[in-house]
């Protein structure tokens, strides 16, 4: 059964840098080699050795007590735009601060400042950038400060942040109205079929023979009648309203996009779908793998663009459990690559009730962008997310 070291003596080995094991081994070795050979070379730099590594013990002891504050502003920003940042030191003790290090991870660079002897209270900043260049999350921090001695042969580490993330959208293109849902229930937006039902009040009209007396304006009645003279009932008219729902699904399995970087636009074209629902008071969803989102917050949507990987769910099991996540969609895109067959559309499609309007969207840059259907379906090829306008016009109009 293989055990563990203690916790404690884990934490003390972490202290030895590699410099470290490095002085340790040879220390080691010069002093067998020594006491085989009786070389006095290998004695005085077993000696040596060992003095540097005994030396350098007393610059690890002592407390750290400082506070660290990581800003970053803006969190949320298109690929290509640049975050400022910076990270303020606080010497929290009552006693100066010797020098010391601060490590700070931004994604997969580190971030490394000399911290200068600090008094009591005293603070030190650094400020720094973080340019982006493409869709993504980049990580920043924990701050840590790093105590040890110059050569580099120990460290203490002291995390004193939570880890920051910068969430990067994909640039997207601007888009049309949609202007599609479905007749639904009192919430949304207005059809131009005018009834009586009591669904978003329009207008008012005077009373006809046959309509129902609980819709009389009683208030605006009265006045016309003062105004007129005569009998005037004035009945209110109302406008049926559709609740829409647009509903984005977008295929991650990594055998549908052969070239990665039609995921990419694929990510921009889900992206640019979801900003225009949001601005269309659509509800939005949005499904890739196991990142989801929905409800009407363009920001959560956005959020899980940025988060979105390829891996293997696939574009069917997506979209079933889009159908379960938003139950209401109205307008369905399925969005995949060119790896994916016709048949795995028609089956993401079919996850969802006939009535529901469904425009299925592959993505290659080796083929022109064109518009086709099949099975009334509409199947857009897309080589460039330029295009993705023009190809929307079409198939929603």
């Amino acid at each position: 059964m293989e055990t563990r070291p203690p916790r404690r003596v884990r934490s003390w080995f972490g202290i030895i840098n590699p410099t470290g094991w490095t002085v340790l081994a040879i220390a080691v070795v010069a002093g067998l080699v020594a006491s085989r050979t009786h070389w006095r070379e290998a004695t005085v730099l077993a000696v040596a050795s060992l003095a540097l590594l005994v030396l350098a013990v007393p610059l690890l002891l002592g407390r750290v007590r400082v506070g660290v504050e990581l800003v970053l502003e803006p969190l949320r920003v298109v690929a290509g735009e640049s975050v400022s940042g910076s990270v303020t030191v606080t010497n929290l003790a009552s006693g100066r601060m010797l020098p010391s290090m601060l490590d700070l991870p931004v994604g997969n660079a580190l971030h490394r400042y000399g911290l200068p002897a600090l008094a009591a209270d005293a603070s030190h900043e650094e400020s720094f950038t973080v340019r982006t260049e493409r869709r993504g999350v980049v990580p920043v921090g924990p701050a840590i400060t790093r105590r040890g001695d110059p050569l580099g042969l120990y460290s203490r580490d002291f995390s004193w942040t939570e880890v920051q993330e910068i969430l990067v959208r994909p640039v997207m293109v601007p888009l049309e109205s949609l202007g599609a849902g479905l007749l639904r229930d009192l919430e949304g937006v207005s059809t131009d079929a005018v009834s009586q039902s009591d669904l978003a009040f329009h207008a008012l009209r005077e009373y006809v023979p046959g309509d129902d007396l609980r819709h009389v304006h009683w208030r605006s009645s009265a006045k016309a009648m003062a105004a007129a003279g005569r009998t005037q009932l004035l009945v209110r008219q109302y406008l049926d309203t559709r609740r829409s729902h647009a509903t984005v699904v977008v295929d991650d399995d990594v055998a549908s996009w052969p070239d990665p970087e039609d995921f990419e636009t694929a990510m921009a074209v889900a992206a640019s779908i979801a900003v225009r629902a949001v601005l269309d008071e659509f509800d939005t969803s949005f499904m890739c793998g196991d990142q989801a989102a929905t409800g009407n917050n363009g920001h959560v949507a956005l959020d899980a663009v940025c988060r979105s990987n390829l891996g293997h769910t696939g574009l069917a099991k997506s979209a079933q459990r889009s159908a379960v996540v938003a139950p209401d969609t109205s307008l369905l895109f399925l969005i995949t690559g060119p790896g994916a067959t016709f048949a795995q559309m028609r089956m993401a499609a079919s996850a969802f009730p006939t009535e529901v309007r469904r425009i299925a969207m592959v993505v290659d840059a080796t083929v022109s962008s064109r518009a086709a259907d099949a099975d009334g379906i509409p199947i857009l090829h897309l080589a460039d997310k330029a295009d993705l306008g023009a190809l929307l016009r079409w198939s929603l109009s």
